[in-house]
């Protein structure tokens, strides 16, 4: 047994820790994660992909907490807040909003610190409430609403826990281990204090993808780990469960290896698909029209759905020579031409389908 300063973490034993099934299971986890890292670089603009990849995060990971949108909600939101009806579309953008909050930081200041995830949180709830300063924050069962665990109810052994937290993310003297078996218990201990009186999950989520670009595991946050939570969030609930009734680590870190294999592997394929679909159309598009050009291209996959004014400021041109670009793009099966109120909006074909198809595979 090792001596850990994160009480209320169970004991861990660095021989569980590193068992045969789990360092295999990692080294597995480790080789997909590598691709995807490589794959991701292979797009030119990575802005494309952070903006499209944390929108279907957001949304994902907003849904675990039965925050409920569409893509087609999200990129109306995108475009034309004024005629927003879903709040939930609202909330996801805040995530997008906090993600890269703490993206940018991290990639700064190449640490993971309190501050840094008090400012994600703000981000997310859009207010600057902090840590839980008010007892009385209990987990209870969905079914039966019975309580199944009641984190630290006092604002000091709060601060006290996360400063501890904030050591053991950001010193790897403290426990010499594989970084995502470390992510692991980071989250369940995260997850565990349970500081903020609400987005402790939305947070926790976040604060794992930043932890894998701090390890330089990842270039961008493109783990896509919220769709496979949703896919078995019993397991996932039920497992934390297990360790602090039970100490039980080793079946909560393989859960979180498989959920790395396994999102890994998906959003290669993703990200395949994205980066063919550009390919093909940047191909396409320079071949048959004179008004090609990479920043076109750029604005058709960064925006899934795109209109006018983003086209007149992405390429510097005027509104009358952004609608002819676009509707002539609508009139050859690039894009879908539509309308909200008055306003015109261009859907990108093949992009939105490969976002579709993945809402689909749910």
């Amino acid at each position: 047994m090792m001596n850990t300063p994160l009480a209320p973490l169970p004991p861990l034993c660095i021989d569980l820790l590193e068992s045969t099934t789990i360092l295999k299971k990692a080294a597995s986890a480790h080789r997909y994660l590598a691709e995807l890292k490589g794959v991701s670089s292979s797009i030119p603009n990575e802005e494309i992909l952070i903006n499209t990849l944390s929108l279907q995060e957001a949304k994902d990971s907003s849904a675990i907490e039965s925050i409920i949108t569409t893509n087609d909600e999200l990129f109306k939101d995108e475009l034309f807040p004024e005629f927003a009806t879903s709040s939930a579309a609202k909330e996801v953008r805040n995530y997008v909003a906090a993600l890269r909050t703490g993206l940018s930081n991290v990639v700064h200041k190449r640490l993971l610190t309190t501050n840094i995830i008090l400012d994600i949180h703000a981000e997310l709830e859009k207010n600057r409430a902090g840590f839980r300063k008010l007892p009385g924050t209990e987990l209870k069962n969905e079914q039966s609403g019975e309580t199944i665990y009641t984190p630290p109810q006092e604002y000091d052994t709060i601060v006290r826990l996360m400063s501890n937290l904030e050591l053991f993310i950001n010193d790897d003297t403290l426990l010499d281990i594989d970084p995502l078996v470390k992510m692991a218990i980071i989250h369940y201990q995260f997850e565990s204090i349970h500081p903020f009186y609400d987005g402790n999950g939305r947070t926790g989520r976040i604060i794992n993808v930043l932890y894998l670009v701090l390890k330089g595991l990842l270039d961008i946050p493109a783990l896509y780990l919220s769709r496979y939570i949703i896919r078995t969030k019993l397991d996932y609930y039920r497992l934390l469960q297990e360790v602090r009734d039970k100490g039980d680590w080793g079946n909560w870190i393989l859960y979180i290896l498989t959920g790395i294999e396994q999102t890994s592997r998906q959003t290669i394929r993703m990200v395949q698909e994205i980066k063919d679909a550009l390919m093909q159309y940047k191909h396409r598009i320079r071949a048959a029209y004179k008004f090609y050009s990479q920043d076109l291209i750029n604005n058709l996959f960064f925006h899934p759905y795109t209109k006018i004014e983003f086209v007149e400021r992405d390429l510097k041109v005027s509104r009358l020579t952004a609608t002819k670009y676009l509707d002539i793009l609508a009139r050859d099966g690039f894009l879908k031409k539509a309308k909200i109120g008055r306003s015109n909006y261009y859907i990108n074909i093949a992009l939105f389908g490969i976002l579709s198809k993945e809402d689909n595979d749910l």
